[in-house]
């Protein structure tokens, strides 16, 4: 995995993200530290991005995590190899 890339719909400018490891549905580290986002316009839309070059492998069904804080949800992505 090259990049990990989070965009997010109705937040404010400034919210923090990072990318965590979880596998057996528990925590296991994490990759990325915490970053701000920033705004970026497409289409006439403005939202909140943030990305982390990451160049690593991991595990066969672990789960890469961006965790939001505040914020009680997680997208993740299943790694398959």
């Amino acid at each position: 995995m090259r990049e990990v890339r989070a965009t997010l719909d109705g937040w404010e400018a400034g919210a923090q993200a990072r990318v965590s490891l979880w596998k057996g549905g528990s925590y296991v580290r994490m990759v990325r530290g915490w970053k701000y986002t920033s705004s970026k316009e497409a289409r006439g839309y403005r939202h909140e991005y943030a990305a982390w070059k990451i160049n690593q492998t991991f595990p066969h069904r672990s789960r890469l995590c961006v965790e939001l804080k505040n914020h009680d949800r997680m997208p993740c992505v299943t790694i398959k190899r």
